[in-house]
């Protein structure tokens, strides 16, 4: 299996490791917090623990370790575990090389 970097090209999948589903949503506690503690922490349990096990096509992190060490959004098949899109996470890894050299 290989993933295409933006970064660095096409890669061997050993260089990369999976995170897990990119769509989940973070729940927003400021405003859950005028509700009380429970909504909140049901929220949270949603979100860390319930997940969707989807047969096609996902939205997945990914990190190239082995590479550039940017966090990616990869679409992947996952029936067949084919790479469409690969795109860099939003403010994360070789996105920020720049102003870390400034």
């Amino acid at each position: 299996m290989r993933i295409a970097c933006p970064f660095c090209g096409e890669r061997e999948s050993g260089e990369f490791t999976y995170l897990g589903d990119a769509s989940p949503k973070r729940p927003n506690f400021a405003v859950d917090s005028v509700a009380g503690p429970e909504p909140a922490e049901d929220a949270f349990y949603d979100y860390v623990y319930l997940r969707d096990n989807v047969a096609g096509v996902m939205r997945e992190y990914w990190y190239h370790g082995g590479g550039c060490r940017s966090w990616l959004i990869a679409e992947r098949n996952t029936v067949t575990h084919e790479f469409g899109s690969v795109t860099a996470a939003p403010g994360a890894g070789a996105t920020k090389l720049a102003q870390a050299g400034e």
